[in-house]
């Protein structure tokens, strides 16, 4: 195995947690929701953006080279996947208090796992890891119109 192999496994699996043999997913988001306050809500909306893309692009790289590894469509290590939607939640907001934070792990999680039109779908649109990335964020979209509605709910 290569170093680059390695790298690819590391990053695809956000280090340790894609090695979590249950619910690697929910871990994956459970940590991006905890980083999120200092990592990512913090920076200016073109700055999420381009975290975002960025992150999205590194991931189907990653993702790719580790599902050929291990021989796997979508294997659960990739977690990667996971960050990405899981900011795309909270991409609209420069902060969050502690309990739409929450808010908005559940609702990402609860899409990912439920796939609704065309989040399921979407796996297919795109070939190796970048399909493994594009439902997240299709997840994510769909938490952060919820979260954005409970928001503005919660501020009324």
């Amino acid at each position: 195995m290569t170093t680059g192999d390695r790298l690819s496994l590391l990053v695809s699996g956000l280090g340790p947690i894609g090695r979590i043999r249950y619910a690697s997913g929910t871990w994956g988001s459970a940590a991006a929701a905890l980083a999120a306050p200092a990592l990512f809500l913090p920076l200016p909306f073109f700055g999420r953006l381009v975290v975002l893309a960025a992150l999205f692009y590194v991931g189907g790289v990653t993702a790719t080279r580790t599902e050929k590894l291990l021989g796997r469509k979508d294997p659960g290590h990739v977690v990667i996947d996971e960050l990405v939607g899981q900011w795309i939640t909270y991409l609209p907001f420069a902060a969050l208090p502690p309990l739409e934070l929450a808010a908005g792990f559940f609702l990402f999680r609860a899409f990912d796992i439920l796939k609704p039109p065309p989040v399921r779908a979407s796996e297919r649109w795109l070939p190796d890891g970048w399909g493994v990335m594009i439902d997240d964020v299709l997840a994510g979209v769909y938490a952060a119109a919820c979260l954005a509605v409970l928001h503005w709910l919660r501020g009324a």
